[in-house]
Parts: structure tokens; sequence; C-alpha cells
């Protein structure tokens, strides 16, 4: 007989797999170079026959395998092999004795196994409920759990039995309430199939049900629903739990961070992205800050527009007196974020917008200038709210006006090249503010009309445009997991299973909107009105090295094109067989869309369709849409970090580089990567430390073939104007906008960060955030004697498109040296030196990150914008943030300063 089952370390019984065996033993060949077929044949055979000799019909433990494996590789003469196979095991070893560590647990389940140390790390350090003593208490299979049952708990109340969209229906909600005020005595009492419903759960349900009865779509009264709940009758809907988990666990997808922490506990806030109003009255102004307080209290992040704020020095009416301007009041809004500090270890994350006509411009620009070891408006990221009016100035040379919101008079009249020029020198300077094109935002605003105007302000990443006590909840699919291999290890990317998991995660957002708990019942009304939605990606970089397609490449840029193209295409498909059965959002007649109009610039650019957008629209014109908005993409930093994939749509930041943990320090290698230097024979600790001490690059490494040199690049490999056809292929099919950080080296100069605001804003996209390496440190040195890092250049497709866009606006010229964009700059140029308000730039922009000791009294003002909270507070160490889709990330522990991310 042959053997059929395992027994595992928990004591599961398992299928017998002998493709198992066989990848641990060719992993362990791989390691000491040994690429024999035949040979690996010929031991599995061995091992194989071995294990059913001695287990005739029997069930044997995964170590009495494992020790088989070692004796058949040494009866095979491959004693470095074997060698090889017994580090692996020890490695394994310390690998489940570290998850238990930080887990808190004595045994490890199969969903702790799929999680490597460094998703565990982040799950212990942010996401999994901790008691009063601050042990964790539990695990990550009972997060994804109470996550899973919260999504489709509106399953339940939209059930045909029960709700009909077009109903009129009287309940009685006393019971209702009833329910609602003991809901602490209903935890654990209810179940959908073998997932019971804590009290959190079902405080949500009846929530949702009592909103539904209030409009007369309930079909039963509330006993009768939680009667049938009883008796089985939606037990069904585990099938659906089961797969959210499944999708959640095998790290497909994850929700956004408010929605991991706060699924089925008291909090109940989902949503990460809100926008506040603040007007030009003080009664206004003290509303927002305590708007702004009750948002981040639960964990999330706000948007404002101060541009209705009169400038400073203006008359105050009430007190005869003089206004103090929009940056005084973004000081108060500032307070308030560090007070309330989320949990201690997350600072509030704010968005500030002033509008580029508003006096009070050039203040505003200057906010962040003394962040040199002062730490200025830390929980802000600022932007300048850009018009079309100011870029026909621009073009033409015409004085620019600034106008009073008080009054709407021309107060005076600007240089735009200059206010241009100063712009980009503060964002050269300090990586702040950053820029928003509200043009191009509104461009293709459905919404419009429907909302009495124009979108003025964004979420603190930029990714969401929002209108007024907006919200929006997000969610990011890992791209990564789609790479499949046919019979002969050729890649390919499975469409079809993208698809279906796009509408999935469609469907979870949308009932996101019906079980969350709202900070403000006006987010609540508001979010409602349009029930937007945000489908993401993320892993895009490993998916790209997985395909052997580097990512600043017309091939590249081609794929991320398409790959968004699906996103919004399968994300609207749900939200249209979504809107037949519950609804269209309720705004729906009021909008672009009853007239075939769709907010996705790729639309209108039929040539590039790779999908049936015609019949979409008539779907959506005949049956309506459930969300006024679908796609986006959000920095991911820690739920990357979970799902053990690279960030967003960024190009990874290193593929090796150090990181500390109780054992000792280790490299920390990218996982495809890793998989194709095994693959080739190349692995060593001495090539890491040679790609870890390259800035983290195999650039100018003679060691890596030309071939791997071209896929696996990182943020700083690549030219600035290559990530900016990135971000604008990525644009071109959401309906929202994308988080993305535009990485320029050190010695980028001032008019490199003008000529990428200039070719973002001609490509379309709808913000940019540019982050010059090295512009937010607290010290700065020269960087000679320091070993060079390698030069990026525009790919010969950025080239292209680059002159495209000179030819059809050829004035930009006068603005920017085109030729140094196209062939760089001399090595001995110099940097342009030029006097902003009395500040004269250095001629010689050398400067890297400092290493120098920072005074104790400094530090704290420096975490969360230089260094990571987290890892300072919990184990004293100063880990440096990197900077990913316009947000600082910790890639040690993940602490993020974006909400979302």
């Amino acid at each position: 007989m042959v053997v059929e089952k395992v027994m595992k370390r928990d004591g599961r019984i398992v299928p017998f797999d002998e493709s198992r065996i066989r990848w641990a033993v060719q992993r362990a060949m791989w390691e000491v170079g040994v690429r024999d077929e035949k040979k690996l044949d010929e031991v599995v055979k061995a091992i194989v026959k071995r294990i059913n000799e001695l287990y005739d019909g029997q069930i044997p433990h995964i170590e009495n395998i494992q020790d088989i494996v070692e004796l058949e590789l040494m009866r095979a003469g491959l004693f470095e092999v074997a060698k090889a196979y017994i580090l692996y095991r020890k490695k394994k070893a310390e690998i489940r004795e570290e998850k238990k560590r930080i887990l808190n647990k004595k045994e490890l389940d199969e969903i702790d196994k799929r999680f490597s140390i460094n998703a565990l790390r982040v799950l212990a350090s942010r996401y999994l409920i901790r008691d009063e003593n601050g042990n964790i208490i539990e695990s990550p299979r009972e997060l994804f759990e109470r996550v899973a049952i919260l999504s489709v708990i509106p399953d339940l109340l939209y059930d045909e039995r029960v709700f009909d969209k077009d109903g009129n229906y009287e309940q009685d909600l006393k019971r209702v309430e009833y329910y609602l005020e003991n809901f602490e005595n209903f935890d654990k009492k209810y179940s959908i199939g073998k997932y019971k419903l804590n009290k959190y759960h079902f405080e949500r349900m009846v929530s949702l049900y009592k909103e539904l009865a209030e409009k007369g779509k309930m079909k039963v009264s509330i006993d009768e629903f939680l009667s049938m709940l009883e008796r089985g009758e939606f037990d069904k809907y585990e099938r659906e739990i089961e797969e959210y988990f499944r999708l959640m666990t095998n790290q497909v997808f994850m929700p956004n961070t408010p929605a991991l922490i706060n699924s089925g506990r008291p909090l109940g806030m989902l949503s990460a992205c809100f926008v506040v109003p603040i007007e030009d009255d003080m009664e206004s102004i003290m509303k927002a800050a305590h708007d702004v307080a009750m948002i981040q209290k639960m964990g999330g992040g706000t948007g404002l527009n101060f541009s209705k704020l009169r400038p400073e020095g203006d008359f105050v009416g009430s007190t005869a007196g003089a206004a103090s301007g929009p940056v005084s009041f973004m000081h108060l809004i500032d307070a308030v974020s560090d007070v309330i500090k989320q949990g201690g270890v997350r600072r509030g994350a704010n968005m500030g917008i002033l509008e580029i006509w508003h006096p009070d411009i050039e203040k505003f620009i200057h906010a962040k200038e003394k962040n040199v070891g002062t730490n200025v408006l830390s929980n802000f990221n600022i932007s300048v709210g850009i018009w079309k009016d100011f870029w026909e100035a621009l073009k033409e040379g015409k004085k620019y006006p600034l106008i009073n919101p008080r009054t709407g008079e021309v107060v005076r009249e600007v240089d735009p090249k200059s206010l241009f020029e100063e712009l980009a020198y503060m964002a050269w300077a300090k990586a702040d503010p950053g820029v928003i094109f509200f043009d191009i935002i509104n461009r293709r605003n459905v919404l419009k009309d429907a909302k009495g105007g124009p979108i003025r302000a964004t979420n603190p990443c930029g990714e969401e445009p929002l209108y007024e006590y907006e919200s929006c909840n997000l969610a990011s699919i890992n791209l990564a997991k789609f790479v499949k291999y046919d019979e002969n290890g050729k890649p390919y990317f499975d469409w079809d299973e993208y698809a279906y998991v796009i509408q999935k995660v469609a469907k979870y957002l949308d009932n996101s909107i019906d079980v969350n708990k709202f900070p403000l019942p006006e987010i609540d009304y508001n979010t409602k009105l349009t029930r937007r939605i945000g489908v993401g990606m993320m892993g895009l970089a490993d998916a790209l090295f997985k395909l052997g397609i580097p990512y600043n490449s017309e091939e590249g840029y081609k794929f991320m094109r398409k790959v968004t193209e699906y996103l919004t295409f399968y994300a609207y498909k749900y939200s249209v067989e979504a809107a037949k059965k519950r609804g269209a959002f309720p705004l729906y007649e009021k909008t672009g869309y009853p007239k075939g109009e769709l907010p996705v610039e790729g639309y209108y650019h039929r040539e590039l369709w790779n999908l049936p957008w015609d019949e979409l629209v008539e779907e959506i014109k005949k049956h309506g849409v459930r969300n006024a908005m679908v796609t986006t993409c959000p920095p991911t930093g820690s739920v990357s970090m979970i799902a053990d994939t690279s960030s967003g749509i960024e190009p990874i930041f290193a593929l090796v580089y150090k990181k500390s943990v109780t054992v000792g320090e280790f490299y920390y290698v990218d996982p495809v990567f890793e998989s194709e230097l095994k693959r080739r024979g190349l692995w060593s600790e001495e090539l890491l430390k040679k790609i870890s001490d390259n800035y983290g690059s195999v650039q100018g490494l003679e060691e890596i073939p030309e071939d791997m040199k071209k896929v696996f690049v990182t943020a700083m490999d690549i030219h600035w104007l290559d990530h900016i056809l990135a971000q604008a292929s990525i644009q071109l099919w959401l309906t929202d906008s994308a988080s993305k950080t535009i990485n320029m080296p050190n010695d980028a100069t001032v008019e490199d960060v003008k000529a990428a605001y200039l070719f973002a804003y001609f490509l379309g996209c709808k913000g940019v955030t540019v982050y010059r390496d090295g512009s937010l440190s607290v010290q700065v040195y020269s960087v000679e004697g320091r070993k060079r890092r390698y030069r990026a250049k525009p790919s010969e497709y950025a080239k292209k498109i680059l002159l495209e866009i000179v030819e059809k606006e050829p004035w930009i010229k006068n603005l920017i040296n085109v030729d140094e964009i196209l062939n760089g700059r001399s090595e001995k140029a110099e940097g342009i030196t030029f006097s902003l308000g009395g500040f004269k730039a250095g001629s010689q922009h050398s400067h890297t990150p400092g290493r120098e000791e920072i005074p104790e009294e400094k530090i704290k003002e420096l975490l969360g914008v230089v260094y990571c909270p987290v890892c300072y507070e919990r184990e004293g160490k100063l880990v440096e943030l990197k900077m990913e889709s316009g947000c600082a990330t910790c890639p040690v522990c993940g602490w993020s300063k974006c909400v979302i991310s």
C-alpha cells in the first residue's frame, strides 16, 4: 500500500503531496547550484519509495518524512544538497518559533503558516486585538473571520425573501430599538452557518435592518428576520464568508487598514478617507476642527480646502480687526490632530489644500520651509490646487490675478512663471507641497450637476477626490497572485480569475457601506448618496517581475493600462448587477450616467479599448449603477506587507535590504527576485550584501545578467519621467485617482520638478507628489566619498511621449530644458541658482539623508516624518521611513503616515 495521508505538526491529517517533497529537494539543489532534472526525479522517486516501505498504509509525521529526505539525499551522494536541506529545515524551525513568539501562541495553525514573519509582525503590531496588558488575544484566523462575517451581513438583508427595492412596507421600529439598545446581550447568539456573529456584528446587522425598514424596503419584521436566521434560512451565505476568508488569507486582496482593525469591533468604522468643509466664519472653522477630531479619533484621515478663508490681514467685521489667514487655521487643525494621536502610534493624517488664485498662496507654498529639525505641520500633506486658467496665464506669459474669496475682487497680480518656480522649489527642497489638477479631476466628473459644482478637495494621500462630507472605503487586489505558469513554465496573467476577484472585491466594498459606522451623521448621509467604492491594486511590481516585463517599458505601460481597464470595467459590471437587485445610488438620475457619460478618460479613446465599453454603458443607462465611483489606487504600505507583495502601483524600493529581528540581522529579499536568483544558481550571502550596499539595486553589478537588470528595477532605477508615465497609464482607466510618488534622485534640479508637473498635467494625471531623495532629512552632507547611485535614464518610450507633448505644446520649452531631460545633464553641470523670497538655493544639490547623531530633544519631532514612531517607542530604534505612493511608510513594522495603507 502507498502512503496517502501525513500528520502535520499541529496534529492535522492532510493528503500526502509528492510535489511538496519535489519542491523542497529542488530548492536545496538550487541552493548549491545543482540543476539536474534527471537526478531530481531519481531522488524524489527513491524518497517516495522509502516512505511507502517504512509506513505501509500508515500515517507518517512530517518530521519522519523530512528525516527520510535527508537520508536519501546522502545515499544518492548529494552531500552538499543534504547539508543545504538540513540548513533549510533548521531555518524553517527558527521561522516557526519566531512566528509563535510574534503571535503569542504555543502552536501555529495553517493560516499562521501562510503569512511571512514580516506579515505577521505587521498584523501583531497594528491589527490583532490585545488585552488591557498589551497581550495579543486574537489570531490571524480570527481577524479575517470577523472581517469576512461583517462583509456578508448585508447579503442577508438584501435577500429577496426579506428585501424589496420598490417596496413601501411598515415595520415595528420599537422592536428594532429594543435590539439596538440591548445588543450586548446577543453576543454569539446567532450564526450564519458555522460562523457566529459577535455583538458588534449583531448591532451592525440590526442597524442596517432599521435603515432599510425606515425606507419601507423590509418585507418582514425584525423578529421574523431573526427567527429565519435562527432557523438557518440564511446558511447558504456561509459560502460567501468562506470565499472572502479564502481570498484574504491567500493574500489575493486586502481591505484598507480601518476595515481590518474595526470590523466586528466597537468603533466599527471601515472607511479611511473623508473630506470636511471649512467656510469663512469662526463657527465653521471650529466645526471643522471638531469634525477632524471625531474622524481621527476613530482612525480616519481628512482632507480640507482652505481656499474659502479670507486672506491674512483682510478685514474682520465682528472684531474690526485683521484676519489671520488660512495657514494659521491649518496650524489649529494640526494641533487638534496632534492631540488625538490615534492610539498613540499614528499621527493624524490631513490634506490641506489652497487654490493657486488665493492671495496667501506664497505663504502656503512656504508653510513647511522650516522642516529641518523642526516639525512644522507634521500632520499635514499640503497641495496647491491648480485650475486651467493658471496654465493659460503661464503659456501666454500674462499676469495671474490673486482673488480675495470674501469679496471676489482681485487683490494683486503675480508673474505665473515666478509662482510656478516657487512652487517647484519648495517641492524640490521639502517634498511639499504637492499639486492637484482640479480641471482634470472635473473634466469627466459625472456628479457635477448632482452635487451643484466641481470637486475641490481630496483625501490625505490624494487618490480620492471627494465632495464635502463624502467618504470612501478601499481595498486592494494583489496582482502578483494572478500570474500563473503553463505546462512549459512560461508565465501568463489569468485575466478571467482577475475579473472574478474584481467583482467580489467590489461587492465587499459596496456591502461595507451598509455596515459602516460613520463618525458623523453628515458623512453617513452624503456617503450613501453616491455610494463611492475604491477597488484598487497592489503587487504591480511583483507581477511584472514574474511576467518578465520591465516596469519602465512600453510593454510595461501597456500592461498597466490593461490591468486598470479590467479593474474599472468589472467593478462596474458588479455595480450594474447590484443596481438591478438593490437599486442605483440615490443621486443617479441627476448625474451624467443616464446620458451615457463615464468618469473614465479611457472610455473616450475607443482605439484603446480591450473590453466592450459601449455594451456596459447601455447596461448602465438601462439599469443604473450602484456606486458613483468604483476604482482608485491608494497607498498600501501596511496591507501590502500583510499580503507579502510590493506596495500599490509603485516599483519596489529595494530588492534587498538589511533587517533586524530578535535572533539577529538578516537580508530581506523580494520573494520573486529571490526565486529567480536561486533558479539561476546566483544566490549567495555575498551577493545579497553587494545588492544591499548598492542601495538595494542590481544596476551596475556585473554578477547580475543583463536581462535581469532590465526586469528587476527599483524606484530609484527608474527615471522620473517613466514614473509619471506609469501614473498616467493607470490614471487613464480609473474613475478616481492614483496615489504614487514620483521619485527623483538627490541631484535632481528644480527644473526637473517643473518638468514633472508639466508632463503630468499634459498626460492627464489628477495630481503629483514629487519626492527628491533626501529632501526630508534632518541634516544633509556631501555624497563625496560615498558610492555613487546608478543614474536613471528615461526609457525610449518615455522619450517618444515627451517629444509628442513638446510638439503639441511647444511653449513649455520656455520653462524647461528638454534636451537635458532626454540626454541627461553633464557630470560637471551645476544646479540652477536663484533667489526666492531672500532664500538662495545652493549651486550644487548633492545631498543624502544624514546619519549623524540627532539631539534627543529633536527625535520626537521627527517621529512620523523622517523616522518610524512605532520602532522607536517599542524598540528604541531610529528606522527611516520610505516614501511610496505619496506616503511615508516604515519598511520594518509597516507603520504608515497614511490612514489607508
